[in-house]
């Protein structure tokens, strides 16, 4: 029997990069997490360890910090388009190039209204990512958040559903809908304003996920999905995943109180994991 190397890969990953860029009157701070992936041919370091076609992943990291000073000054997607660029063109050996990036964000703090030209607030928790998949002949941008955690305390229900002997879970009409919210999209073709375009997606599924009337998690997460769509041309598909952030409504009958909806249990373990993919056809 023969054993074949099949696919391989290798890179580096969480590079952590902080820049500042100066304005005229502010400070712009970023922090980004990159990792980097390379494909190609690189049998022989792993048949005979011969390292000449491997690019050390200490030379990867190093050019993420070089390339940053001039090349990140907008958007993360046009960020890791220029990196993946450069490593396709500039590595003969590598055929394949996956940039992933997450954004970290950080407000700019405000006093009597008005913007503070150089310092920051963080410790949000959602994130912006990217992941741009590049080869010789076609380049692949995919974008979205991840840990946007959203709740509503009402217009959403769980009725109707499977029971077995097993089941224990009261039918309701009416519930917290919490999730920590992570959506990956995938564009057309490359844009000039990625930005703009992520602030529009992200309003949109903001939106839905507030004014629609959920019988499911399932069913609001397709209506997310077909609204981003419907509202985006520049998107061919959207992935989403909605984790239920339970809270579970206590019982305070035991103390001669009636419970209206209002005192909750709120867990985080176990719970429900939803997702879906909504595509044109």
């Amino acid at each position: 029997m023969k054993l074949t190397l099949k696919k391989n890969a290798y890179g580096k990953n969480a590079i952590n990069l902080s820049k500042i860029i100066r304005h005229p009157t502010y400070h712009e701070f970023r922090q980004i997490s990159v990792n980097v992936s390379l494909e190609g041919d690189f049998d022989t370091a792993h048949t005979i360890g011969d390292n000449a076609k491997i690019l050390p992943t200490d030379t990867q990291k190093n050019t993420i910090y070089a390339l940053a000073k001039e090349h990140f000054t907008d958007s993360i997607e046009t960020f890791g388009l220029y990196v993946a660029n450069h490593f396709i063109n500039n590595n003969p050996p590598v055929s394949q190039v996956t940039i992933s990036i997450i954004e970290h964000p950080w407000t700019r703090m405000a006093f009597d209204g008005e913007l503070h030209h150089h310092a920051y607030v963080g410790g949000a928790s959602e994130k912006r990512t990217t992941t741009i998949t590049q080869t010789a002949d076609s380049v692949t941008v995919t974008s979205g958040l991840k840990d946007l955690l959203i709740l509503k305390t009402t217009d959403s229900g769980f009725e109707g559903y499977s029971k077995d002997q097993y089941t224990t879970l009261k039918e309701t009409p009416d519930r917290i809908f919490a999730t920590q919210c992570e959506a990956t999209w995938t564009y057309t073709a490359q844009h000039p304003d990625y930005t703009a375009l992520f602030t529009k997606i992200r309003e949109t599924l903001l939106k839905t996920f507030a004014h629609h009337k959920s019988l499911s998690v399932q069913q609001t997460l397709l209506a997310m999905g077909e609204a981003v769509l419907n509202e985006n041309a520049e998107v061919s598909e959207i992935t989403l995943k909605l984790p239920n952030k339970h809270h579970i409504l206590f019982n305070l009958e035991q103390f001669g109180m009636e419970n209206k909806n209002e005192i909750f249990i709120a867990t985080d373990e176990p719970y429900g994991y939803i997702t879906g993919t909504v595509s044109r056809e």
